[in-house]
């Protein structure tokens, strides 16, 4: 790679710092995935994380004013830059473009041509990533804590996941030793991935149910008291043609949150998590004993400053 300068040799530094201290922070606490930059410097505007081996990258969209030859030249310093500082070949760098927005949506969308698919560990687990098919990985990195405490408070536990994404909330309850784990989503694509993932760590694995269903008329016909455990991270909106309704989470999340708080035991607990910068929990109509902002508690090394969810600990 030829030295970089001008605007490049001030990614290449910054990159350089970050991936530095965050490295280290990751090798002491035996973490292979983990975010290292996320649109530090407005002339870069990438999210770049680390998958063990390979890298991820994505390239927030904006007006850049460059003609589609000088965003190719653009790309392939960056990805020189990458490669370089964080010693991984350069066919295992992925980029992909993102919308700039609060929401999870498009997740299912297919957005790249090349075909990848790995297994990571995380929390001494397995989890299959793809960095190639889709919009986000399979995993998503913010949520490495709170799945620690799932799995913390999980034994003889009955657990529920909502809008389960690939399982990893799933995997870490049965890792826990649940006495059932249920995985509830409308995506037919990411419940066959939920299984594929409990099936890797847990070969035959009899008490994980998989439940294809819209979680808001899904909630209302489950009898009460039948969890211990619920874990609900939903989409900021969903107006999938699968649903009876449309989803908006600052509207819906008081409907959501006493659903789950009827179908909890007494002394049953809720992570409820949303990534809507703007939200605001009404706290006042919600049926709980007890409600606690885990946001800082488990925001990750690798996010501090930059998280854009929060988190709470919800208690019947």
């Amino acid at each position: 790679m030829q030295q970089p300068f001008g605007k490049y040799l001030m990614f290449k530094n910054r990159l350089e710092k970050v991936y530095r201290h965050l490295s280290k922070q990751a090798k002491r606490q035996g973490i292979g995935c983990y975010r290292v930059y996320d649109h530090d410097l407005p002339e870069f505007p990438l999210l770049i994380e680390i998958y063990e081996d390979h890298v991820y990258v994505s390239e927030y969209k904006r007006r850049h004013e460059l003609s589609e030859e000088e965003h190719e030249h653009w790309w392939e310093q960056c990805k020189d830059i990458i490669s370089a500082i964080v010693q991984v070949s350069a066919d295992d760098i992925f980029l992909k473009l993102r919308q700039r927005k609060e929401s999870r949506l498009g997740q299912y969308q297919k957005v790249d041509t090349r075909k990848t698919e790995f297994v990571v560990k995380e929390g001494g687990l397995n989890f299959i990533v793809n960095l190639s098919d889709y919009l986000d990985t399979g995993l998503f990195l913010d949520h490495r804590i709170t799945r620690g405490m799932v799995q913390e408070l999980s034994a003889g536990k009955k657990v529920l996941n909502l809008f389960c994404y690939t399982g990893s909330f799933s995997v870490y309850a049965a890792a826990g030793n649940a006495s059932s784990v249920v995985s509830v989503d409308l995506s037919k694509t990411y419940l066959e991935w939920t299984k594929r993932n409990m099936e890797l760590n847990f070969p035959g694995y009899e008490k994980h149910g998989i439940v294809h269903a819209d979680v808001k008329q899904y909630l209302k016909i489950l009898p009460a008291k039948s969890f211990d455990l619920v874990v609900m991270d939903p989409p900021t909106f969903s107006n999938s043609k699968r649903m009876e309704d449309f989803l908006d989470i600052q509207r819906d999340h008081v409907e959501l949150i006493n659903n789950c708080m009827r179908i909890l035991n007494q002394g049953g607990i809720l992570f409820f998590s949303t990534n809507f910068t703007r939200f605001q929990l009404e706290e006042k109509s919600i049926n709980a004993s007890s409600i606690r902002d885990i946001t800082k508690a488990t925001t990750p090394f690798d996010f501090t400053g930059k998280l854009k969810r929060q988190c709470f600990r919800i208690s019947k």
